[in-house]
């Protein structure tokens, strides 16, 4: 195995990783403003979150549709806030939509990373049991 390709798995298998390292290589070495830095580290860990909650959906649920099924309520998710936005001002801003809805996968995969791993860990010790 490579090292890029370690790396990738690495941070896919603990996401909060990259979002450290993303915030502290643009807070503290590139000197970006604190905000900015965060919505970059935000940006970059919502890639990584996006398929570690696919993989944990699928070792759960014994299923193979987890980043399907991520995928489908992105395209919901774009459906509705580009309708919204058309039927407030008339027209869809592609830059702006595809940011709030990369921005709120963020936070949805957060909830839901943060819920499949307690999941996870309580149905492993009621296995061993």
């Amino acid at each position: 195995m490579s090292l890029l390709q370690g790396t990738i798995i690495t941070f896919s298998i603990l996401p909060f990783f990259p979002f450290l390292i993303v915030f502290v290589v643009c807070r503290y070495i590139l000197k970006m403003e604190k905000k900015k830095s965060l919505l970059t580290s935000m940006d970059i860990t919502t890639f990584f979150l996006i398929f570690s909650v696919a993989a944990l959906f699928n070792v759960l649920f014994t299923s193979r549709f987890g980043f399907y099924l991520i995928l489908l309520l992105l395209l919901l998710a774009l459906g509705l806030i580009g309708g919204a936005q058309n039927r407030i001002k008339g027209k869809v801003d592609g830059k702006r939509l595809c940011r709030a809805v990369w921005r709120l996968t963020f936070m949805a995969m957060t909830l839901a990373y943060t819920l499949l791993t307690v999941v996870g860990i309580f149905k492993n010790i009621f296995n061993s049991m």
